[in-house]
C-alpha cells in the first residue's frame, strides 16, 4: 500500500512515504509556539510558513486526500474548537487534505504500538518528547504496565533559557536540570528499569554528534542497534552544550538546520528522567507515532 503521512508537531513538520517500509522524505521546523494563543490561534507568520511548505510538498509528491494522512499533536490540541475547525478547513480547501488533530490518548496508543516489541523480558521506559509534551510508556517484556503524560517539552526549556542557543550554551546544563527537576517533582518512576528508549530522531542525533554508542546487548529487534551508558550520555550532552558550536550543529542537518535549535534543550528532560528512574542504559530510537499508525494497520 502506497501512502504518505504528515506528522505535524509543535515545532517540526515531517513528511513520510510508506510502501514496504517507512521513509522520511522531508522535515521542516516551524516554532508554532511563537505568538501562539489558544483563542487567537497559530500566528499568521507561522500559518504562512506552513502553507508555503505544504505547497512545496503537495506539488513535489502529488499529495491528495486519498493518499495522505495528516496527524497533528502537541500545541494543536490546545486550540479552542473554532480555531481547530478553521485549521481543518484550511487544509481541506487550500490543499485538498484532511487534518486530524489527535488526542493525547490516541498519540499514546500509536507510540505504544510503534514500540510494541519483545524486549527479552526487560523492563523498558519509553520516552517520547515533543515541543510541548512528553509521553512515557513502560513495557515489561511485551506488556504495557504504565503510561504517563507530562506537560513539558523542548519549548519550555527554550522559553526559559534564552542563552542556550548562543554559539556555546550560555546557560549551564546544571541550571537547566534544576529547573526541569522542579517541573517534574510530582512525576514518580520505578527504580528497576533495565533501560530507557528515547524516541523521535534521537538515534540520528547521537550518531551525528558522535555519542559513545555501543552495541545493544539487552535485546535484539534489528531496529535498536545501539545503546549508551548514562555517564556517556551526560558526557555527550556536555559536548553538545560546551564544545560543539551551534553553527556546527546546524551543519550536521543541512536540510533542516533549525531542528538542531532544540538539541541542547532536548537533552535535559530525558536526562532528569533517566536519573529519576535510576536508568543506566539508554537506547536511542528514531521510531515515532507514524510507525505506530502503520503497525496498527497490519
Amino acid at each position: 500500500m502506497k501512502r504518505f503521512y504528515i506528522d505535524l508537531g509543535s515545532s517540526t513538520v515531517k513528511t513520510y512515504y510508506y510502501e514496504t517500509e517507512l521513509k522520511l522524505l522531508e522535515e521542516y521546523t516551524i516554532y508554532f509556539k511563537n505568538e501562539f494563543d489558544p483563542v487567537k490561534g497559530i500566528s499568521q507568520t507561522n500559518i504562512d510558513d506552513l502553507c508555503n511548505f505544504l505547497n512545496t510538498i503537495k506539488t513535489k509528491y502529488d499529495l491528495k486526500y486519498y493518499n495522505t494522512d495528516v496527524l497533528a499533536t502537541g500545541i494543536f490540541r490546545k486550540l479552542i474548537p473554532e480555531r481547530k475547525e478553521e485549521l481543518v478547513q484550511l487544509f481541506k480547501e487550500k490543499f485538498d487534505l484532511h487534518l486530524n488533530i489527535i488526542s493525547h490518548g490516541l498519540e499514546n496508543y500509536y507510540l505504544a504500538k510503534a514500540m510494541e516489541n519483545d524486549y527479552n523480558d526487560k523492563k523498558v521506559l519509553i520516552i517520547n518528547m515533543g515541543g510541548k509534551t512528553t509521553e512515557l510508556v513502560t513495557f515489561v517484556g511485551k506488556e504495557i504496565t504504565n503510561t504517563q503524560n507530562i506537560n513539558i517539552g523542548v519549548a519550555d526549556l527554550l522559553n526559559n533559557f534564552d542563552r542556550v542557543n548562543e554559539k556555546y550554551s550560555g546557560n549551564t546544563l546544571e541550571e537547566m536540570e534544576a529547573f526541569t527537576e522542579e517541573k517534574l517533582k510530582d512525576v514518580t518512576l520505578d527504580k528497576d528499569y533495565d533501560c530507557a528508549i528515547f524516541t523521535g530522531g534521537e538515534k540520528r542525533f547521537e550518531l551525528l554528534t558522535k555519542f559513545n554508542l555501543v552495541n545493544n546487548t539487552l535485546f535484539t529487534d534489528n531496529i535498536h542497534k545501539y545503546m549508551v551508558s548514562l555517564d556517556d550520555y551526560i558526557e555527550g550532552t556536555k559536548r553538545v552544550f560546551y564544545n560543539i558550536s551551534l553553527d556546527e550543529l546546524h551543519e550536521l542537518m543541512p536540510t533542516n538546520p533549525k531542528w538542531m535549535d532544540g538539541a541542547r534543550s532536548g537533552a535535559v528532560i530525558p536526562l532528569v528522567l533517566f536519573k529519576k528512574g535510576n536508568i543506566n542504559w539508554i537506547i536511542p530510537s528514531d521510531l515515532n507515532l507514524i510507525n505506530g499508525v502503520i503497525k496498527d494497520l497490519d
